[in-house]
């Protein structure tokens, strides 16, 4: 089944599709602001100097990936501001799908290591990574598998 077409201009698609685009980013920056913010904290916690090499360099994975996710899931709105009134939106809507996209891969990238970490700091450090690894690979597949066999299969 597919979508009906509608009549619109493509600059109306454009429209319709930036103010999906934007509900969609507007839901996953929050919660990449809330979790970004909470890693900037970690090192100044009375802990943080208890932790292994091992888990430093996972939680420097963890921000530096939370950092790319919020600048990857942000910048179609500065796209937008330095494109806006130039006719340009189609271009923009494509850039910000391509973003969307991309920063949710690092989204599921970011989860993995922040998990990795924690799990690293309450069990055996193969436990860990097998945890963290599997919970990387089932958010994949639950954010991506699905609507990719829709998209494929029609």
């Amino acid at each position: 089944m597919t979508d009906a077409p509608r009549d619109e201009t493509e600059f109306e698609r454009a429209d319709r599709n930036w103010e999906d685009l934007l509900g969609e980013l507007r839901v996953t920056q929050t919660g990449v602001a809330i979790l970004f913010s909470v890693l900037l904290t970690v090192p100044f916690s009375a802990r943080f100097d208890e932790v292994t090499s091992f888990q430093r360099g996972v939680y420097m994975t963890a921000l530096v990936l939370s950092a790319a996710t919020t600048v990857t899931l942000i910048a179609p709105v500065a796209y937008h501001r330095l494109l806006f009134s130039r006719g340009k939106k189609p271009a923009l809507v494509l850039l910000g799908h391509l973003l969307a996209r991309l920063g949710l891969g690092l989204l599921c990238l970011t989860f993995g290591a922040v998990l990795l970490l924690v799990f690293d700091v309450l069990v055996d450090g193969a436990v860990a990574v097998a945890l963290g690894v599997a919970f990387a690979v089932a958010t994949a597949a639950l954010w991506f598998v699905p609507p990719m066999l829709v998209r494929y299969r029609g």
